[in-house]
């Protein structure tokens, strides 16, 4: 970040650059997936709060849904625990899932509360629990060589159902829902959901204008590196087909595909190492990463 003073004229561009969008998304709802090194760089976790705050004040209903892997290892380490992974999934088991909600649920999401506050905003922590947002099932893993093999890899949900009530109820009361993905079966049981099919899901069942999802890269890159701004569903078949995308941006684009086709106007897929991500995506022409279209 430059340290050079803006001029009064620069201030001006921006500002007046900034309503056009501010005007177009006003009373919309824009669901955001908060996770990676914006999550656990100080100076990246404030700009965030800074943007949700802002967001909020000029009339644009921002939830956040949030991950937390690097932080559960942490806790899980503290008490003597071992990962350990099938088929890149974590077994949770009910110690684990103990672990899970404590930081989840806890830590992680009142942290991010209390930063929104801090920046004048007002936002309150979600879980599955709450208003019965988010109802889960036990997932079914099948077995990558024998489909007909499942892994049992114990308390990892996939979402049931959402009633987005509470959420509602919240942003017409000037809060700023910030969810915790984790879901509720109906014997009672926590499950572990993965963030970005819940932020997918809510941004679906919420009708939201956008879908914004905060990662480690500058969005979709293609073999040789380059950035991919606009993607269509068509587009992002043939990129699955010939292994372009891979590895742990295939749920993320698999997500973010599903939102744009059940409705969700846009999706993007944004690099959450710079700072102000999400106003520059939102309010600005240039944008920061990668648009996903439904056609």
């Amino acid at each position: 970040m430059s340290t050079q003073p803006i001029t009064p004229d620069i201030t001006a561009q921006v500002l007046s650059e900034a309503l056009p969008y501010i005007r177009r998304f006003h009373g919309k709802t824009v669901v955001v997936k908060y996770g990676g090194n914006a999550m656990t760089d100080e100076s990246l976790q404030k700009s965030f709060a800074r943007d949700v705050a802002l967001l909020k004040l000029v009339g644009i209903n921002p939830v956040v849904v949030h991950g937390g892997g690097p932080q559960i290892d942490e806790a899980l380490k503290r008490v003597g625990k071992q990962g350990s992974f099938v088929q890149g999934m974590r077994i949770t088991d009910a110690e684990t899932m103990e672990v899970v909600e404590w930081v989840l649920g806890g830590q992680v999401q009142q942290d991010i509360v209390m930063m929104i506050n801090q920046c004048g905003g007002k936002a309150v922590g979600l879980t599955g629990k709450d208003g019965g947002l988010i109802r889960a099932r036990q997932m079914k893993l099948a077995d990558r060589d024998d489909p007909s093999k499942f892994h049992d890899i114990g308390y990892v949900g996939e979402i049931a159902s959402i009633d987005p009530a509470i959420v509602k109820a919240l942003q017409d009361d000037a809060f700023i829902p910030v969810i915790s993905p984790i879901g509720f079966g109906e014997d009672g049981m926590a499950y572990n959901i993965n963030a970005d099919l819940v932020a997918g899901k809510i941004a679906e069942v919420l009708k939201a204008e956008k879908l914004v999802m905060m990662t480690n890269t500058p969005g979709v890159l293609d073999k040789a590196g380059k950035l991919l701004t606009g993607l269509t569903a068509k587009r992002i078949d043939e990129l699955f087909a010939d292994g372009t995308i891979s590895g742990g941006m295939l749920p993320k684009i698999a997500g973010a595909l599903e939102a744009a086709k059940s409705g969700v106007n846009s999706v993007h897929i944004v690099d959450g190492r710079v700072p102000h991500c999400l106003l520059l995506e939102l309010l600005t022409e240039q944008g920061v990463g990668t648009m996903i279209k439904s056609h």
